[in-house]
C-alpha cells in the first residue's frame, strides 16, 4: 500500500502460454467481450465441451488440454495477492477469478475430481492465463470487480445493468447557484444530493423544489441572456435573479433554506416558512402570506412523498437478495438524510448453482465499482467474504464503510420490506419470462423457424417529407425489450429520393450487417439477429432479401408485417420469403398481440428518434458552427446585425464593428460562410 488509505497501482505479472499473435493482442487494451449469454450453462455460449453427449472423447481431449494450459501457467504464476483472467481458445475471458496467492489458487484447477461440472466446463475451456498481482487482498477484489464489468465473463456473476444513477445538483460555481438534475462524474463545485432511484423521482423532486424555493434551473448562458422574467417566474417556481427580481442576500437566503432541507432538516424550514406566512398576514401582506402558504404546501407534498422514511439512518443502502427458480433478484432501497429517494431491481447473471452469498458478494463489488457507497449498508444475508469486501469499499470510499447484516427493529423492518420487493419482483420476472418463452415458441411455429429466436431486431423508417430521415432498430428476447440494445441510424446517404423507405431502408440494414460482419464473422457473441421484423407488405420484403443477399447473409429469417385488408388493427398480415401466401393469425392470438407491439415498439422509437433530430434542427443556429462564437457573440451578432442571414452577408470590416469580435474572428465568421463560394 503506498498509503493508508488508497491503493497503489497493480503490477501486471508477465502473461503465460499463450501465442505471439495472443501476447500481441494484449499488449494494448483488451476489449470488451459483452457477453449477453443468460449464464445457466457455460458452454451455451463458448461451444460443447463436457457436456456434449456426442462426443465424450472430445469432451475428455478438452479437458485435458485445458488442464495442460493451466499446469504450464502454475510454472510461473505468482504467490502474491492478485487476480486471474482464464482465457479460451480464441483470447476472450472466460473468468475472472481472485486470489491471496495466485499459484495456489490456479493450482487447485489442475486437480478435475475436486470440481463441480460448472468448472470443469470452464477448464476445458481454457487455453491460456493472464495473472496482475496486487499488494493486498482487498486491492484484488476491487481489480476483479473491474475487469469482472469490463469483460463480462460467462463463468462469473455478471451485473447487466450499468446505468449510472441521478442525483440533484446545487451547483454554487456561479453568484446565482442553480439547482438541476445531474448524472455521470461530479465535475461541478457545489453539493450533490443522492443517489435517486430513477430520474422520474429527481424529476417531481426538483419539480416541488422550485416552488418551494425559487432557485434558477436555467442554464449560464440562458441566464445572461435574458432581458425580461421566463415563463418560470410568471408561474412562481423562479425567483428571477437574471433580471434582479431579487437581491444577493435574499437569492442567498433561499439557496442556504434549499441546502438545509436536502440535508434532512425539512422541519426547520417548515417551521420558517409557518413563522414567515403568520407575519405577513399580521402585517396584512396578503399576497406575501399567499406565496408562502403556496410553498408550504409544496414542501409538505414533498415530504408526503417519501413513502417510507428512517429518521435514524443519514446514509444507507438497503439491499436485499431473494432467489427462485435458478434465478436472482436483488433490491436496493437508498436513504439519504431520513428519506427514502427510491429502490430499483436488478437481475445479476450467474449460473443456476451459485450461492447467494456469492452472488450478493459479486454483487456488492460490481455495484460500487463506479459509484461512492453510503456509511451503511443494510444487507438481507452475509455476503462471501464479507470482512474483505468491507475493506475493500472502505479503500475504494477513503472512509469506513459498514455492512450489516440488522437482526430486529426498525433497520431490520427496513431490510424485511427489502426481501418482500425482491421476492414479488423475482415472482413477476418469473412469470414474465414464462409467459415470454410461450410466445416465441408460438412465433417459432408461426413461422417456420427452427427454434424460438433468442434474438429479434424489428426496423423501422421515420421522416418528414423526407428530411430529418432516421432508421429505428429494436431490440427484443427472451426477456423481452432489450433498450440498451436500440440504435438509430441517421440517414447520410444525399443520393436517395426522399421519402423513398426501400433506399433507407438498405442503407440501414447495410451499415448494421457490414459492422455485424467485421466485429463478428464467426458469430460467437450473442448480436446476430435470429429473425428480422420489417415493417411493410411485399415490396419491402422482396427489397430486404435483394439488400441481404448483396450482402451475403443467408441464414437470418426474415418477416414484414402489413397492415392487411383495410388497414384494420388485427388482420395484419405477415409475409415471409418464398410463401405463395401470408401468415394471418386468428383474432386474440396471443403472438398476434407480440408481434403487434414488436412492430408498434419500433414504429415508437424510429418517430422519437425523427422528432428529436426535427427538433434538433429547428432551433439550429448557423453561427453555433463556428468555433470561437459562444453564447454573448452570438447574441452581439443578431442584437447587431438583426439576423443570421444578415451576418452571413456582412463584411468582414462589419463584422470586426461589432463589440467583442476580433479582426481574426471576423475573418473566421467570413470565410465559414463564403468558403463555398470559393474555386
Amino acid at each position: 500500500m503506498t498509503g493508508p488509505d488508497k491503493p497503489s497501482p497493480p503490477r501486471p505479472h508477465a502473461p503465460v502460454t499463450r501465442s505471439a499473435a495472443a501476447a500481441e493482442r494484449f499488449a494494448g487494451p483488451e476489449a470488451d467481450t459483452a457477453s449477453d449469454a443468460s449464464g445457466t450453462s457455460g458452454n451455451d455460449h463458448h461451444g460443447g465441451c463436457l457436456s456434449d453427449p456426442t462426443g465424450p472423447a472430445r469432451a475428455g481431449a478438452d479437458l485435458a488440454a485445458g488442464i495442460a494450459a493451466i499446469k504450464a501457467a502454475v510454472k510461473t504464476a505468482p504467490g502474491d495477492p492478485g487476480v486471474y483472467r482464464m482465457l479460451d481458445a480464441k483470447g476472450d475471458v472466460l473468468y475472472v477469478g481472485k486470489a491471496k496467492s495466485i499459484v495456489r489458487r490456479v493450482t487447485s484447477y489442475t486437480q478435475p475430481n475436486r470440481q463441480s461440472n460448472r468448472i470443469l466446463r470452464m477448464i476445458a475451456l481454457t487455453r491460456s492465463m493472464i495473472f496482475v498481482t496486487t499488494h493486498t487482498e482487498a486491492e484484488a477484489l476491487l481489480l476483479e470487480s473491474n475487469l469482472i464489468k469490463r469483460h463480462r465473463p460467462p463463468f462469473n456473476v455478471v451485473l447487466r445493468d450499468d446505468k449510472s444513477f441521478p442525483y440533484i445538483l446545487l451547483r454554487e460555481d456561479h453568484d446565482w447557484a442553480q439547482i438541476r438534475k445531474h448524472r455521470g462524474p461530479k465535475r461541478h463545485r457545489g453539493v450533490y444530493y443522492g443517489p435517486f432511484a430513477s430520474a422520474g423521482a429527481v424529476n417531481r423532486t426538483l419539480n416541488t423544489l422550485q416552488k418551494v424555493f425559487l432557485l434558477r434551473s436555467c442554464t449560464d448562458a440562458v441566464l445572461d441572456s435574458r432581458t425580461r422574467p421566463c415563463l418560470l417566474y410568471q408561474i412562481k417556481r423562479c425567483s428571477a435573479p437574471c433580471v434582479g427580481r431579487i437581491d444577493a442576500a435574499g437569492y442567498a437566503e433561499l439557496v442556504a433554506e434549499a441546502r438545509a432541507f436536502l440535508a434532512g432538516r425539512e422541519t426547520k424550514i417548515q417551521k420558517q416558512l409557518a413563522e414567515r406566512m403568520e407575519a405577513a398576514a399580521e402585517a396584512l401582506e396578503f399576497e406575501t402570506a399567499a406565496m408562502y402558504r403556496d410553498r408550504l404546501r409544496a414542501l409538505t407534498t414533498v415530504q408526503a412523498r417519501q413513502a417510507v422514511n428512517a429518521e435514524n439512518l443519514d446514509a444507507a443502502d438497503v439491499i436485499a437478495l431473494a432467489t427462485k427458480g435458478g434465478q436472482t433478484c436483488i433490491q436496493v432501497f437508498f436513504f439519504r438524510q431520513g428519506q427514502n429517494w427510491g429502490n430499483r431491481a436488478y437481475f445479476p447473471r450467474h449460473e443456476k448453482g451459485a450461492e447467494p452469498a456469492e452472488v450478493l458478494s459479486a454483487f456488492l463489488g460490481q455495484f460500487y465499482d463506479d459509484k461512492e457507497p453510503p456509511q451503511t449498508l443494510l444487507l438481507s444475508r452475509e455476503p462471501e467474504d464479507a470482512a474483505l469486501l468491507q475493506e475493500a469499499l472502505s479503500v475504494r470510499a477513503e472512509r469506513r464503510i459498514a455492512l450489516n447484516v440488522p437482526k430486529r427493529g426498525e433497520k431490520r423492518t427496513l431490510v424485511d420490506d427489502a426481501l418482500r420487493n425482491a421476492e414479488q419482483a423475482l415472482d413477476r420476472r418469473l412469470a414474465e419470462s414464462a409467459s415470454q418463452a410461450r410466445l416465441l415458441d408460438g412465433v417459432a411455429d408461426a413461422f417456420g423457424l427452427d427454434a424460438p429466436p433468442k434474438r429479434l431486431e424489428i426496423y423501422d423508417n421515420s421522416h418528414t417529407g423526407g428530411t430529418n430521415a432516421i432508421g429505428g432498430m429494436v431490440v427484443a428476447g427472451p426477456e423481452g425489450f432489450e433498450k440498451n440494445q436500440y440504435r438509430t441510424f441517421n440517414i447520410k446517404s444525399t443520393e436517395l429520393t426522399p421519402g423513398d423507405d426501400f433506399a433507407m431502408m438498405k442503407e440501414v440494414l447495410t451499415r448494421r450487417f457490414s459492422r455485424l460482419m467485421k466485429e463478428d464473422p464467426d458469430r460467437a457473441g450473442a448480436t446476430w439477429p435470429d429473425l428480422l421484423v420489417i415493417d411493410g407488405g411485399k415490396g419491402q420484403l422482396s427489397a430486404v432479401m435483394a439488400i441481404l443477399e448483396d450482402l451475403g447473409v443467408e441464414d437470418v429469417a426474415v418477416v414484414a408485417v402489413s397492415k392487411g385488408p383495410d388497414r384494420h388493427a388485427g388482420r395484419e398480415e405477415f409475409h415471409l420469403p418464398g410463401a405463395a401466401q401470408p401468415v394471418r393469425f386468428r383474432a386474440g392470438d396471443p403472438v398476434l398481440y407480440y408481434m403487434q407491439r414488436l412492430r408498434d415498439e419500433a414504429h415508437r422509437f424510429a418517430i422519437g428518434g425523427h422528432r428529436q433530430r426535427r427538433a434538433k434542427a429547428l432551433v439550429k443556429n448557423p453561427l453555433d458552427e463556428i468555433p470561437g462564437i459562444g453564447a454573448k457573440r452570438k447574441k452581439a451578432l443578431l442584437l447587431h446585425f438583426g439576423s443570421a442571414k444578415a451576418v452571413a452577408q456582412a463584411g468582414v470590416r462589419d463584422l470586426a464593428a461589432v463589440d467583442g469580435v476580433s479582426r481574426a474572428l471576423a475573418q473566421t465568421i467570413y470565410d465559414h460562410f463564403h468558403e463555398r463560394e470559393r474555386p
